[in-house]
């Protein structure tokens, strides 16, 4: 195949697929190295971007997907007859920080950072595919730990978990202050 046929065949991939699709997969469909699939999708997704489209190409840890601008959110809303998602609550969204920072974590490790019960939290995350159950830990009880999922890299709008932001550091250990 050539190089231009290569890449609309990654771009038909993409598309076709609606989901997160990884590269691994695109190499072996495409029979090519995983590193030139990488190529030809950063090439589409700076494409797109270029072209000003209203789709673009998104890089999703090792994964790649199409989907809208967000500035367009609004118009498919409303041709989808789509309600807005409700906000995280407040709670919710500690539970998430501290699952996306930590990971991978138990609820008992969540439960001791925040101090309250968080099964309801835990659940209402799962439910919205924002977390998901990782494994069990070799302990008594084989508590289960959670990881964020490629959605919550989807609607954080990141690729991967190092572009969150770092966390604050606490000024008064250092500076031998008085807090």
């Amino acid at each position: 195949m050539t190089e231009s046929s290569l890449k609309s065949a990654v771009e038909a991939i993409i598309f076709a697929c609606g989901t997160p699709v990884e590269e691994e997969r695109i190499a072996q469909a495409l029979e090519i190295p995983k590193g030139k699939a990488s190529e030809l999708c950063a090439e589409l997704m700076k494409e797109y971007a270029d072209r000003k489209s209203g789709i673009r190409v998104v890089k999703l840890g090792e994964s790649w997907q199409m989907c809208t601008v967000e500035s367009f959110a609004d118009c498919i809303r409303t041709v989808l007859d789509l309600r807005r998602n409700t906000p995280l609550s407040q709670a919710a969204a500690e539970v998430l920080a501290v699952i996306a920072y930590n990971q991978p974590v138990t609820k008992s490790f969540i439960e001791q950072v925040r101090g309250v019960d968080c099964s309801g939290v835990v659940a209402s995350l799962l439910s919205r595919c924002l977390i998901e159950e990782k494994g069990r830990l070799e302990l008594p009880g084989r508590p289960l730990v959670y990881g964020t999922t490629e959605h919550f890299l989807r609607c954080f709008n990141i690729s991967s978990l190092e572009e969150l932001p770092p966390l604050p550091q606490d000024s008064t250990e250092d500076s031998g202050e008085m807090p």
